[in-house]
């Protein structure tokens, strides 16, 4: 049986249930991460509402975003400034569906970037390398996660180790013959737990260059 939270109906659901479902601000590691990089194509998987996709727009990349959400692609394109529609492409797919073999016809791109993208590790893995995949050589892999470690912690999160990720894990699946790990870390942040007290967290932070 598909657990109902990786479906399309369950985010469906959930993007329709509240006007804002996340902050709208770009995540902090990406904007950490990419604000040096030159302005390329990118590829957003998992890009909900469009906070980091908008954000890459505004930086001068021609952006491709996916997400297998028609609720929050509705809900991302409709809040895109007009001066930016222009550098995104909104777009419906899965991740899941796509090859680590991509065919000749597939984008190479300046940049890859996902953030909390949560699978099962078997899942994830084959996820990941097809994004890998897609990154054209000298360009960048980022990865953005909820760490492990915040399982010990008063924030919510699944009790589902195998959800979590570090980004040691993430670069061993790496070939070191093709990738240069450049930032390889756990980035702390600060939370709110349900009783309404401050929380330190940890995200999960790979970032790579495509030797060849």
């Amino acid at each position: 049986m598909t657990d109902s939270r990786f479906t399309a109906a369950y985010w469906d659901e959930r993007y329709g249930s509240t006007q804002r479902l996340w902050s709208g601000d770009p995540n902090a590691a990406l904007v950490e991460e990419a604000a040096a990089l030159t302005p390329g194509t990118a590829l957003e998987a998992g890009c909900g509402e469009g906070a980091d996709s908008l954000w890459l727009a505004s930086q001068g990349w021609q952006v491709t975003a996916v997400d297998f959400s028609a609720q929050a692609l509705r809900r991302a394109e409709a809040h895109t400034p007009e001066h930016l529609a222009d550098r995104i492409t909104w777009r419906q797919d899965d991740v899941r569906s796509w090859s680590a073999e991509p065919g000749d016809d597939a984008a190479a791109y300046d940049l890859v970037t996902a953030a909390f993208l949560h699978f099962p590790s078997v899942v994830r893995r084959r996820v990941f390398a097809a994004l890998a995949a897609r990154v054209a050589p000298g360009g960048h892999l980022l990865i953005i996660g909820h760490h492990p470690s915040d399982l010990g912690t008063a924030v919510p999160r699944p009790p589902e180790p195998d959800l979590f990720y570090t980004a040691d894990d993430l670069a061993a699946d790496l070939p070191a013959s093709r990738w240069a790990v450049l930032t390889r870390s756990a980035r702390a942040r600060t939370a709110t737990a349900p009783d309404g007290e401050p929380a330190t967290i940890h995200d999960t932070v790979l970032h790579a260059r495509r030797i060849r």
